[in-house]
């Protein structure tokens, strides 16, 4: 049996990949760097803010605006207080596991803290959240991972890691745990690509850690 599940946050607990990629889009389009949804999904999904600045000032050619990250995060609050939900059958899944779990992300403790809290979710994590802000790499490095496993008394091998993008399912392979992608969002080929036992049901999710504990 798996001793410890980690889950993801964005777009696995919450909702809210949808929404701020949304936010994103816009906002890379206003800089003048011509980027669809589904770009995003392609190319920023799944990496840390510090990443995700990296790539746009590569796209650019030069440092960001000031105050570009600022104007994000204050946009993308509202979008999440006016719009965020819990991900479809999370509920329904924390509700019957037995397994411990705890959540390591790419986003900091801020935001864990302000989108698990606007779903009501919140109380099924508190102390045992993980971010990258805490190590020195994030993903698709596995420090986020293994610091999590670390700091909650598991050995990697025993545990599982449950993601939706191929950056935190390259991660997880990483860290030696078994990766659980959920395809909702993301195309299924790239997570199967990195690993991954795919899903897109998050109600599947606890028969599918039944049925690879014991295989």
């Amino acid at each position: 049996m798996f001793d410890l599940i980690i889950f993801d946050c964005d777009g696995v607990l919450v909702d809210s990949e949808h929404l701020t990629n949304t936010v994103f889009a816009q906002m890379l389009n206003e800089l003048g760097i011509p980027v669809t949804l589904e770009d995003m999904f392609e190319q920023f999904v799944g990496n840390s803010m510090s990443r995700c600045v990296e790539l746009i000032e590569e796209l650019l050619g030069k440092p960001i605006p000031e105050g570009f990250i600022q104007e994000y995060t204050n946009r993308t609050a509202i979008a999440l207080n006016n719009n965020l939900k819990p991900v479809d059958g999370i509920v329904e899944v924390l509700s019957v596991m037995e397994t411990p779990y705890c959540v390591a992300s790419s986003g900091d403790h801020n935001k864990m803290q302000t989108t698990l809290g606007i779903t009501n979710l919140f109380s099924h994590f508190e102390g045992r959240l993980f971010s990258v802000t805490e190590v020195a790499r994030g993903k698709p490095y596995p420090d986020v991972f293994l610091y999590a496993a670390e700091k909650m008394g598991v050995e990697p091998a025993k545990c599982a890691v449950v993601e939706d993008t191929p950056i935190g399912a390259r991660a997880g392979i990483a860290a030696g745990m078994k990766v659980f992608g959920y395809a909702k969002l993301t195309p299924a080929h790239k997570l199967e690509k990195e690993g991954a036992i795919l899903f897109e049901d998050m109600r599947q999710l606890p028969y599918l850690l039944k049925q690879q504990s014991v295989s």
